[in-house]
């Protein structure tokens, strides 16, 4: 008996081994693709090889908002930038705690109730009326324009009175450049003591060499008004802008000290779309020529008393002193009583220069040659079907914040 089980487990195996030699293609086939798929999940596992809908090139306004309008949308993102910190122009950093503007003083402002609604909904804003001062020589003069400009230009009291001096002033000649094109606006005086100055050492250029385009229009009031903006809503951030950049990069996954432009094989696979709002020549590799930009440094000092010059921002169009303006950061904050009662203020001088690879592009030169130069770049743009290209960089233009927030409303249909 105990023969005929051995027999019978014997003719099992053999059975069993006769299968594995007959399968033994497939069972290879199949433990390959096991591995495959197992290496493929282990990758995938780690950080940089997750996948996202979009890629966004830059945690600035642009960036921000069209992070919090996808993931709005149920859509993933990841953010790469370039600096060490987020929130591209509208960084904030604390000194004798005084928020200050790094990269340039910044003032919320639009008509445009949506947009109003949708950044109080990011942080509170504390209300904020930018009143402007030039100083030229030993004289203070208002900005914009208004009836207390011509009254400390001329001496005159009624709009009547100021509307003529204006009038005899103004030019009428065919317009060449800048120059004519702001006196034909506000006439003799007003341009050479307020605007030709602080327009020269701004561009780097004289305003005769200036394109006339660049001054549009000069807004000129015939009252007291001295609100700097004409929109309903402004303010700025309590928390500076930081608060306001939290929440809308709020959740996501942000990589910092990153030139997208030097590692794009490694990033571009990460997502379905790329949104870039860097310098869209450095993006094509200058292929076709440098796009020029105006770039600003900031002398920043604090000052041992409690008030150093009465107001946040005084413009400097006086032609012999180096600095275009010279900001007063505690003054952003009128409402905090303890902050303007300290014996401590941060005062930062503006300096406007041309623009290298060294230093970041602040400032479009947006005269003819450079926008033909940005045209052929844009139609190499608009062949990238999977990248969008959105902001003051990528599509070469000066945006206020609040045109900013309307494009990516655009984008999103919101």
């Amino acid at each position: 008996m105990e023969e005929e089980v051995r027999i019978k487990d014997s003719d099992l195996g053999s059975t069993f081994i006769d299968k594995i030699k007959k399968y033994k293609t497939y069972l290879i086939v199949g433990a390959v693709v096991i591995v495959i798929i197992c290496i493929f999940l282990i990758f995938r596992s780690k950080g940089s090889s997750e996948h996202y809908d979009y890629l966004i090139v830059g945690s600035g306004l642009y960036g921000a908002t069209f992070n919090y309008l996808a993931k709005l949308n149920g859509k993933t993102t990841y953010i790469v930038e370039r600096r060490p910190v987020v929130g591209g122009n509208l960084y904030c950093e604390k000194m004798e705690d005084i928020w200050i503007h790094k990269y340039g003083p910044h003032v919320f402002h639009t008509d445009n109730k949506k947009v109003w609604d949708f950044v109080n909904n990011m942080t509170h804003f504390n209300p904020y009326i930018q009143q402007t001062v030039a100083k030229v020589e030993d004289k203070l003069y208002s900005l914009p324009f208004n009836m207390w400009t011509f009254y400390q230009l001329w001496g005159v009291t009624t709009p009547e009175e100021a509307k003529k001096k204006i009038d005899e002033q103004k030019y009428t000649g065919e317009i060449h450049n800048l120059e004519e094109q702001a006196m034909s606006l506000v006439g003799k005086d007003m341009y050479e003591k307020l605007i030709k100055g602080y327009t020269e050492k701004q561009w780097g250029r004289e305003c005769t060499k200036l394109p006339p385009f660049i001054i549009k229009r000069l807004p000129t009031r015939f009252t007291f008004d001295t609100n700097y903006f004409n929109d309903r809503y402004q303010g700025i951030p309590e928390g500076c802008y930081n608060a306001m950049m939290d929440q809308l990069l709020k959740d996501t996954k942000i990589e910092t000290g990153v030139d997208y432009n030097k590692n794009r094989k490694k990033y571009e696979k990460m997502a379905d779309k790329i949104v870039y709002t860097g310098k869209i020549d450095e993006y094509f590799g200058y292929k076709l020529g440098k796009l020029k930009y105006r770039t600003v440094r900031w002398d920043t000092e604090v000052k041992d008393v409690a008030n150093f010059q009465g107001a946040a921002v005084i413009n400097q169009p006086d032609k012999n002193v180096p600095y275009t303006r010279v900001i007063e950061h505690k003054h952003f904050e009128p409402h905090n009583k303890e902050l303007q009662a300290k014996q401590k203020t941060v005062v930062s001088k503006e300096f406007s220069e041309e623009w290298d690879e060294t230093k970041e592009g602040y400032y479009p030169v947006n005269d003819e040659e450079n926008n033909n130069l940005y045209k052929q770049y844009k139609e190499l743009a608009d062949k990238e079907t999977n990248v969008l290209f959105g902001g003051r960089l990528a599509e070469y233009k000066y945006y206020d914040m609040k045109d900013i927030i309307e494009n990516v409303f655009k984008q999103w249909n919101y």
